[in-house]
């Protein structure tokens, strides 16, 4: 039998939906992407919700669940749902950590500190977790709390923030007493301040750093005031708002992070939590920024967010332990494997596939390449480094040195995460020249390729108008749409269940492999092999 290899290609951010209202996907000239649609087996799979295991159907695909789906074959309890167990059940505060961090304010008299996004886009936190966490501390008897608040945009609404400042601090308002003090101490856009990722842009961080830790920035009475003089100033959006530091009467800072300070990050999502989290938990060795001063705080993230490098080293909920991954089964079977993205991607590829692992199942088997991103925003430079990673791509495709070959073109989520619908038709456009290479080095090996997505972005880059004749405005975040699954080179039928989701395509790789599905996954999307 001839060995083939199999190519997997994931558009991240590209869902399906049929409407044509800023549809990015739809509007993008992409002659490949149609005519693999048009001409080989396709199916369309669940990328959101209760399919990729997070708390209901109303909850929207990421990146992160949908490559542990992916590469794992299996639906775990994920982010937001691990937290709400933890917090429902009571296991949050019977925690070690979570006792560690109270008993050190308290025996101190000094401040319990939340940082994280504030939204209930449950894609990296919940404000509902925030509350809960503040609720229990003035009922353990924490004196004073500190909110450090990470305006979102992305995952709701783009200029929806004052929503959340209301709505967290009359909740605090309802609690403060006489022995119990809590308020916002600073804040600022995700994209501007503290959520960096995959070490792409570590000025980010430092802005941050300044912000919470040193009270260091433009100065404001409150934080409503500091969104709406920023809108007033220059119109950006909830993401890109600049930092922020909330002073009292006398021009203080209500907030800095001090020595003998608790400091809890509340994101339950990796990628934009681990930098923060290297910052305070990082020894003298750290390197990435001059922090000025180091508090010797108790610093607790609400996941561990890389277990094998074990970032941070203190958390409050175990992250799903995920057995069983497609890169465990093939190299058992000897199967030779190669992931290549760009680094806002490139962890999506190795880390989350492989189950939240850092390292290799097998160093013979397995190559990984990293395109360095540019660090500039992603509507300047819409097609990023698709070219990029084609090029080394096809290589490895010709090279005949891999079975088994994955990627992950970023554009159709970055840029539709801008809001910017022209630059995101290109950064769609751009993926479908990529594709077009890809199809080229596959056919000249006889190679089998898959093409599928994580989850929507594109796809959606308006919000739909609650008036008929209401304006339109951007939409940032993700969508509940499915994502296609095409098979190219490959004579088969496939399903077409409503039931299929991202945690089928492990089985369908082995399938197409040759090699046996592991006990654990779900069954395989091809119905009958011609």
């Amino acid at each position: 039998m001839e060995k083939r290899p199999v190519v997997l290609v994931v558009m991240d951010g590209v869902g399906v939906s049929d409407n044509e209202l800023g549809n990015a996907v739809k509007m993008a000239y992409k002659p490949n992407l149609d005519e693999l649609w048009n001409n080989c087996p396709h199916t369309v799979l669940r990328a959101h919700g209760l399919a990729v295991g997070l708390p209901s159907d109303s909850d929207m695909g990421n990146s992160e669940v949908g490559h542990n789906a992916i590469g794992c074959g299996q639906i775990y309890s994920q982010g937001a749902k691990l937290v709400n167990e933890n917090i429902e059940s009571g296991a949050m505060f019977d925690s070690a950590t979570w006792k560690d961090l109270v008993e050190n304010v308290k025996a101190n008299d000094s401040v319990l500190h939340f940082l994280g996004l504030l939204s209930d886009g449950n894609v990296h936190s919940h404000i509902n977790h925030l509350k809960a966490m503040i609720e229990e501390a003035k009922k353990e008897g924490v004196k004073k709390v500190r909110v450090h608040i990470l305006l979102d945009g992305r995952d709701v609404p783009e200029t929806s923030a004052l929503t959340y400042v209301d709505d967290i601090e009359n909740f605090m308002n309802a609690l403060n007493d006489d022995q119990f003090d809590a308020e916002i101490a600073s804040g600022g856009g995700r994209m501007q301040i503290t959520m960096d990722r995959y070490e792409a842009n570590w000025p980010m961080v430092e802005a941050g750093w300044k912000i919470h830790v040193l009270g260091e920035g433009r100065t404001f009475p409150s934080a409503t005031e500091a969104i709406e003089t920023y809108r007033n100033e220059s119109g950006v959006v909830d993401q890109d708002l600049p930092g922020f530091v909330i002073v009292d009467a006398e021009g203080n800072p209500k907030g800095t992070i001090n020595d003998k300070d608790s400091v809890i990050l509340y994101n339950f999502r990796g990628d934009r939590a681990q930098e923060i989290s290297l910052a305070f938990d990082g020894d003298e060795t750290f390197d990435k920024f001059d922090r000025v001063k180091v508090p010797d705080v108790k610093f607790a993230g609400m996941l561990q967010y890389d277990a094998d490098l074990q970032i941070p080293k203190h958390y409050l909920t175990e992250p799903p332990k995920i057995n069983y991954t497609l890169t465990e089964q093939l190299v058992k079977d000897g199967i030779s494997e190669y992931a290549i993205s760009e680094t806002q991607k490139y962890g999506h590829v190795t880390y989350f596939w492989n189950g939240n692992r850092s390292g290799k199942f097998d160093e013979d088997l397995e190559v990984y390449e990293e395109i360095e991103s540019d660090v500039i925003p992603f509507e300047q430079r819409p097609w990023m480094k698709s070219a990029q990673i084609t090029d080394k791509l096809c290589d490895a495709i010709r090279s005949g040195k891999y079975d088994f070959l994955r990627t992950n073109y970023p554009n159709g989520d970055m840029v539709g995460h801008t809001g910017n619908l022209e630059a995101t038709i290109i950064g769609v456009e751009s993926v479908d020249l990529a594709l077009g290479r890809v199809i080229k080095a596959v056919k000249d090996v006889n190679g089998i390729l898959m093409v599928t997505a994580d989850h929507g972005n594109a796809d959606e880059m308006y919000e739909k108008p609650k008036k008929k004749d209401a304006p339109l405005k951007a939409k940032t975040s993700h969508t509940l749409n499915k994502v296609p699954f095409i098979i190219y080179n490959f004579d088969c039928t496939l399903k077409q269940d409503d039931d299929l989701g991202l945690s089928n395509i492990a089985s369908t790789v082995c399938q197409v492999l040759g090699v046996k599905p592991n006990e654990h996954w779900r069954e395989s999307i091809i119905e009958e092999v011609k």
